[in-house]
């Protein structure tokens, strides 16, 4: 049975640039696609979130970039919550799969591991 399910990834720029963001991002949206096997006609919508020390560029411009020129994308500003992480990117990408939801591989990459230990990102 085919169902919308929930995928995880975060990662961080090393700078905020245009050239960071998106390169960090397209490497994120990358290793998501490799992992669940991702075909864009499957992708409900994908929301990307930065935090507020990021603000050169559109992270979804990424997903642009590697050919999802179909896909409803959103963007937002994550809370700034202090001596949270930073120069943080996050996606939550919304697929429609017959996987069950615990054979979807979630990625935390650049050191964001980190946000599933301190509770920020629900297991």
């Amino acid at each position: 049975m085919t169902v919308c399910r929930g995928i995880r990834g975060a990662t961080v720029a090393v700078e905020n640039s245009t050239e960071a963001i998106h390169g960090a991002t397209r490497e994120l949206l990358s290793q998501l696609i490799e992992a669940n096997e991702i075909e864009e006609e499957a992708v409900a919508a994908a929301y990307f979130t930065m935090t507020p020390d990021l603000n050169a560029c559109f992270p979804a411009a990424a997903a642009r970039q590697l050919g999802w020129t179909s896909t409803a994308l959103m963007g937002a500003t994550e809370v700034a919550v202090p001596g949270s992480l930073d120069k943080c990117i996050r996606v939550l990408i919304l697929l429609n799969t017959d996987k069950a939801a615990a054979d979807l591989v979630n990625l935390y990459l650049n050191g964001t591991a980190t946000l599933r230990a301190q509770g920020v990102e629900s297991t």
